[in-house]
């Protein structure tokens, strides 16, 4: 509900401008009846028909503004229900693009989309039926009553008495569907999250001949889906039926009260018709009542997940000043870090003059990724500290630590669009830093084959490239702009021992002042470094020079056998 208020406060005025258009065209509905049963019982005894004329004229004109000014006020409502999402929309993309590493991962990227793909979409429903709905069928409602307390009280008391039981049903359902419908949300993330796990793996699944079993594993994650959609559906269903019997037998009450009324000579025939006409337009205002409870825990459901999100506090905070005299550009100060209880790094201590390359190599899952992360700050470490020019990370603007950083991950993406827009990526770079960057990443050779060149456009994923031009395109987006630090995790494993040699070749000779943490599988990609660690189990179990841990690291050396025969690699 606090999401609603939040975002339908400042469209405050456009809505009650919708309300009041919405209002007026309900009363000529409700006047409708009136009219009838006022030609019905004084204007047809008389006989004249010209009265007859005027007063159906009167209904007519009411009919064409009750229809005119529901349409208009229904076009305004979807209007602020656009609107409304759109900035919801736009706000919680905002919101998720900020979230720091550890809290996407809390959240999941299934849930992430689905939060703003069909639960936005919910809101959009509950906002537009709201105004569209929210006001004519508490009008017809109070209104309808008001009117047969007009033509008969006692009749009208009749009627009111099934109301109770009608209002205790409404609240008692709708108290149990929003928890139901909260549940089916959660069923849509599982969803969801199949769908990209098999789409991302849809060359695995069919080279390992596992189509059958991924549908398999889809229908049961499908079927969750439908038996919570049926069980939220079944159970606010509930309401119709209930409202039809109580709502009905209220009818049949009336009819006979009236039958007794009419025979006693206490109320008039059109008085009758009236009466039953406003109590079928209570009844439909009741079903419709019934519907905006029904859609409103949908989107009270939707509202609580998304306000969740866009409420989420920050937990990498800029912290106090700390900046220390350190002639080092990164120190990494016994640094500890695990995911969740999981330890990953234990007491990681090293330092980097600028200019310097560090190369980082060890078995699968020893951490190496993971010193990268906690330098670009997407992830605290849980103890120790990590400077860069002697400030600590954690007292530096995101936004100004981040500039400082050339990256290449392992996992990288590229956009559906141009060479250069990818290689770009929004920062306005010039076409000479664009082509400088490309030549040193040794993709100009490539690129300069295609058509376009730097307009070719990919396809998403850059599926019409091959391992290595994706790589070397990678390495191009991380290059541009001269960056203070070059981070490359395994960015050359593609790439042949000529280009890799011709790469490192570039990065030694244009980027003297550039400081780079390289990991690497091969260590003919790393031999050059000033510095290198050698990681098990997050731990450092080697460190020094090529030629230092040739001499003084047996894991080091098995590893350089076994790649190299012992020779030495160019």
């Amino acid at each position: 509900m606090k999401l609603f208020i939040q975002y339908l406060k400042p469209l405050f005025n456009r809505i009650l401008k919708g309300f009041s258009v919405k209002f007026i065209g309900t009363i000529m509905d409700l006047f409708l009846p009136l009219i009838l049963a006022y030609i019905i019982d004084s204007v047809i005894p008389t006989g004249n028909i010209n009265r007859v004329l005027l007063w159906g004229g009167a209904m007519v004109i009411c009919s064409i503004l009750a229809v005119t000014l529901s349409i208009k006020a229904n076009r305004m409502a979807s209007s602020v229900a656009k609107d409304a999402v759109q900035v919801i929309r736009h706000d919680l993309y905002e919101k998720i693009s900020y979230l720091s590493a550890s809290q996407s991962d809390q959240y999941g990227s299934p849930s992430l989309i689905s939060r703003l793909t069909s639960d936005t979409y919910n809101l959009h429903r509950t906002i537009g039926l709201m105004q569209r709905i929210g006001v004519r069928a508490p009008v017809l409602l109070i209104g309808g009553i008001l009117m047969t307390v007009t033509l008969d009280p006692v009749l009208t008391l009749v009627m009111l008495g099934v109301l109770p039981f009608a209002t205790v049903t409404v609240y008692y359902v709708s108290k149990k569907g929003v928890p139901l419908f909260d549940q089916l949300q959660q069923e849509v993330d599982r969803l969801v999250r199949t769908v990209r796990e098999n789409i991302t793996g849809a060359r695995v699944i069919k080279a390992l001949s596992k189509s059958e079993y991924e549908k398999v594993r889809f229908e049961g994650v499908n079927q969750r889906v439908v038996n919570a959609e049926t069980k939220a559906n079944q159970t606010m269903a509930a309401t119709t039926p209930l409202m039809n019997l109580f709502l009905n037998l209220g009818l049949t009450f009336v009819v006979l009260t009236s039958a007794y009324r009419v025979n006693e000579g206490l109320i008039q025939p059109g008085v009758i018709i009236a009466f039953m006409t406003y109590f079928t337009i209570i009844l439909n205002a009741m079903l419709s009542i019934t519907r905006i409870f029904v859609l409103f825990s949908r989107g009270i459901a939707s509202a609580d997940r998304v306000y969740a999100i866009l409420h989420t506090e920050p937990d990498l905070e800029v912290e106090s000043i700390d900046r220390k005299d350190d002639s080092a550009h990164i120190r990494f100060d016994h640094v500890s870090f695990g995911y969740g209880k999981n330890p990953i790094l234990e007491d990681i201590d090293f330092t980097l003059n600028k200019g310097e390359t560090l190369g980082i190599i060890g078995a699968t899952g020893s951490g190496k990724t993971t010193i990268m992360k906690l330098l670009l700050r997407l992830y605290d470490p849980d103890d120790g500290i990590i400077r860069i020019n002697g400030m600590n990370v954690n007292s530096m603007n995101l936004k100004e630590l981040h500039t400082k950083f050339g990256v290449a991950f392992q996992k990288d993406f590229l956009y559906a669009d141009t060479l250069s827009e990818n290689i770009d990526f929004g920062r306005d770079l010039s076409q000479k830093e664009i082509l400088k960057s490309t030549e040193s990443a040794q993709a100009k050779e490539f690129i300069d084959s295609l058509n376009s060149g730097l307009k070719h456009r990919l396809t998403p994923k850059g599926t019409n490239l091959s391992g290595g031009q994706k790589q070397r395109v990678l390495l191009s987006r991380a290059l541009a702009g001269d960056p203070e630090i070059l981070l490359l995790d395994d960015s050359s494993s593609a790439l042949d021992y000529k280009t890799d040699s011709k790469l490192r070749k570039a990065l030694t000779e244009q980027y003297q002042d550039t400081t780079t943490i390289m990991i690497a599988q091969r260590i003919s990609s790393i031999q050059q470094a000033d510095q290198i660690i050698m990681l098990d189990k997050g731990r450092i179990i080697g460190k020094g020079t090529h030629e230092e841990l040739l001499r003084n690291s047996e894991p080091y050396r098995e590893i350089y056998r076994n790649q190299s025969g012992g020779e030495e690699i160019a």
